[in-house]
């Protein structure tokens, strides 16, 4: 009697043992076929990573790497990019700033008497207040023109320079000591410009220089200076002027 009572009891438990196993199996695929998932689709990402890095698209590696870390970090492939990443990044914020470096330059070519008139013209980064009306940008334009040559000169956007006969402006390059350049106002209303002499030296200096300040007298007395951050400039718009 007491054997009829004992193997249901067993049977029950090697059945029980039995679930408990085939969903531990389950399981352990599941978590098999997941990681082979994964790595699937780490390794997919890894590939556009090295492909954007070897075509030095800095910001869409940083993309793909990004995202690699974040959604796969425990799979090979993300060991791998890891140690990559800091340096794609760092390139990628590079690239931005010199994207956002050229773009503050503005070129133009118009059509005129005798050939084209191009210009090559540049905001300063900050607005300059030149007479108590309130800050305003000052333009810094280098200009070749068919009949009147190359010139350099500065435009404001309220009163005026103060350059009766001729006048000299200070030019600092990254900060180095001030350089002194003859300036003119022309005898005209059209426009508020002043003129930069040495246009020539003025081109070269903007070519190899990451910030340029300008002072400059006005007239309502005193000097301002007009800050360009001119690294992103883009020569070849301007022939000849190399």
């Amino acid at each position: 009697m007491k054997r009829t009572l004992i193997v249901p009891a067993m049977l029950a438990s090697v059945l029980a043992l039995s679930a408990c196993g085939d969903r531990e199996a389950e399981q352990r695929a599941a978590a098999q076929a997941q990681a082979a998932a994964n790595e699937e689709a780490a390794t997919q990402l890894a590939g556009k990573f090295d492909a954007a890095q070897a075509s030095r698209d800095w910001e869409m590696a940083r993309i793909h790497g990004v995202a690699l870390l974040d959604q796969y970090p425990d799979t090979q492939a993300a060991t791998r990019i890891k140690p990559l990443l800091e340096e794609v990044k760092a390139k990628a914020e590079g690239a931005r700033e010199e994207r956002r470096l050229q773009a503050l330059w503005d070129y133009a070519q118009i059509a005129t008497d005798g050939g084209t008139q191009r210009t090559a013209a540049i905001h300063s980064k900050d607005p300059v207040d030149v007479d108590g009306s309130g800050a305003k940008p000052v333009q810094l334009i280098f200009r070749d023109h068919p009949k009147w040559k190359r010139s350099s000169y500065l435009v404001l956007q309220a009163s005026d320079f103060r350059c009766p006969g001729g006048c000299k402006v200070k030019v600092t390059a990254d900060g180095a000591p001030a350089r002194a350049m003859d300036a003119w106002r022309p005898d005209t209303d059209e426009a508020i410009a002043m003129f930069i002499t040495d246009q020539k030296a003025l081109w070269k200096l903007v070519g190899k220089t990451k910030v340029l300040e300008i002072e400059f007298p006005v007239k309502a007395g005193g000097t301002r200076k007009a800050v360009f951050e001119t690294s992103g400039l883009d020569g070849s718009q301007m022939p000849g002027w190399e």
